[in-house]
């Protein structure tokens, strides 16, 4: 009987543990990500949305140290040409699907917007 209230006690020690390194996480990126926010023009946190609910799921780790399926994005993706990048949007590539039926051309300005502002080591 006291083994098991033991065994009880030491796993919602460790729930809790894990609860509260989850909610330190998530405050930590809140924080950084209210850091570089103040930064951002309103056109490139519509990119970063956008870039993360269309584009995250190939080109963002899903952790941190995880492949991705996508190459990871910066300011100096495609040499740093809009217009390489808007045309890698709209029309895809091989491996890629086009966006230019899912997204509007505003969305994929926005997106070229918000990728100026990733540093290139971001993606290293």
């Amino acid at each position: 009987m006291k083994r098991s209230a033991a065994v009880r006690s030491a796993a919602f020690l460790a729930v809790r543990s894990a609860v509260l390194l989850t909610v330190l996480a998530a405050a930590g990126a809140l924080a950084q990500q209210a850091a570089t926010d103040e930064h951002l023009t309103a056109t490139q946190k519509l990119g970063r949305q956008v870039f993360a609910q269309s584009c995250g799921i190939c080109h963002l780790p899903p952790q941190i140290n995880a492949r991705t399926y996508g190459p990871l994005l910066s300011k100096d993706t495609a040499g740093g040409s809009d217009e390489v990048i808007r045309g890698l949007i709209s029309e895809g590539t091989p491996r890629m699907p086009a966006f230019k039926h899912y997204l509007a051309r505003a969305e994929i300005d926005a997106i070229i917007a918000y990728l100026k502002t990733v540093p290139a080591t971001a993606t290293r």
